[in-house]
Formats: structure tokens, sequence, C-alpha cells
């Protein structure tokens, strides 16, 4: 497709829709256009129903100047995606799915987005007293790893484990949805903006200067509420 033009989003979603999916029974656009985030490499993100598709799918294209990802289900295949992200806490479609904008309505259109803002504000499932001991090992490991070594390479990636294990510890324990890459930070946000600036912030002075102790009293402060680091006496499958 010629890169000479390219049509505001709401219109190439509009047009993409009409010549790919004219028989759809209904269409969202979503991702960042729609929320006002987006930047020079944003895509635009489709959610298509069609009650005559036999299995849901998944397809990256460029059409009318834009990047498009097209998620594609049928009237029940888009409930067991529901499902399946709100039990591993990522609720990428029904997130897209409720703040998607209408492209192409049908009766069951509103249900459907009513449907995926029910999901979100309910929250993930709360964690079991014997996940978090599970966790908090987990993070001990990580953590004790990260004192002790003194191989600048494998700190930065022991730091980037903690990030990523510690995030979701305390979105979990407070009953709030996780996220990857930049629903990481985005999530932490969503839950506390004071508490997410923190924890960016301790991240970044390591990340800058190599000074560890940030990290270190911010994990032990969040691990210390439900019952500090743990190591002797954890058994796993015993």
């Amino acid at each position: 497709m010629s890169e000479i033009h390219k049509a505001e989003p709401f219109e190439a979603a509009l047009q993409f829709i009409h010549t790919s999916f004219p028989n759809c029974d209904g269409a969202l656009l979503a991702g960042s256009v729609v929320r006002g985030e987006a930047t020079e490499t944003s895509d635009l993100d489709i959610v298509v129903f069609d009650q005559t598709v036999k299995s849901s799918y998944r397809e990256s294209l460029i059409d009318f100047g834009w990047n498009i990802e097209v998620f594609v289900h049928n009237l029940i295949s888009y409930k067991e995606f529901f499902i399946n992200d709100c039990v591993r806490a990522r609720p990428s479609l029904p997130r897209m799915v409720s703040e998607g904008v209408v492209l192409k309505d049908f009766e069951r259109m509103e249900s459907i987005k009513q449907e995926a803002k029910a999901l979100l504000d309910k929250g993930p499932a709360e964690w079991t007293h014997e996940m978090i001991k599970i966790k908090r090992y987990f993070i001990t490991d990580a953590l004790d790893d990260f004192v002790g070594c003194t191989n600048r390479a494998e700190e930065i990636f022991i730091a980037n484990t903690l990030a990523e294990l510690v995030s979701e510890f305390v979105l979990r324990t407070n009953r709030k949805w996780i996220g990857t890459s930049k629903w990481l930070v985005r999530s932490l946000k969503l839950y506390d903006e004071t508490f997410a600036d923190h924890f960016i912030d301790v991240f970044d002075t390591f990340y800058k200067t190599g000074d560890k102790s940030k990290i270190i009293n911010l994990v032990d402060k969040i691990l210390q509420a439900h019952g500090g680091r743990l190591f002797s006496g954890f058994s796993l499958g015993k």
C-alpha cells in the first residue's frame, strides 16, 4: 500500500472494516489511538466479531498507511479469551473491548462491552496463602542473588527479574491486573501512581549508578507486609 497518504485512525479503521470485513457482525477500534496515547509507531488495534468465523485468530498487516493488528472472534470464542486473560491476570481482550470505539454495531455489541467492563471492574482472583508463599520464595531467591552478585552484567538481568516478580507480587496481592513491557508500568500506575513513581525511581537509580540499596529496601518492605523473606522451611511438591 502506498505510504503517501495516512488516513486518520478512525477513518482508516472504518475503511479497513468496509473492505476486509464487510459482512462482519461488529467491530471496535481500540488501543493507544483510542486512549489518546498514540505515538509515531502506534498501530491500529481492531477487534472484529463475525459469527461465520470458525475459530479466533490474530493477523498483522499494513493498510491505509497504518500497521494494523486485527483480532477476529466469533460470537462465542471471545468468551474463552476473556476467561483465559482473567486467569493469567492480563486482561488484553477485555480491556480492548471495554475501551473500544464502535466501528460497526449489532444488537450484542453493547452487552459484550458491558461484559468486558464487568470483568475488569471485578479484578483478578485473589491469590491463595500458598501462592503468596511460593512467590515470596522466588522473590527472596532473586533478591539474595542480587545482593551477593558482583558481576555488573548479571546484576542488570537479576534486577530485571526482580522488577517483574515484585511488580506482579504487589499487584496480585492487591487484586489488581498485571502487565508486561509498557503495561507493567501502566498497571502499577493504575494501582497507585505514587508507588509506581517510587518503584521506577529505585530501579532507575540502580541502572544509572549501580547502587542496589534502594531496590533491596523496597523489596524487603514489600515482603515484610507478608512475612518477610522466605527460605528456611519452604518446600514445593513434597
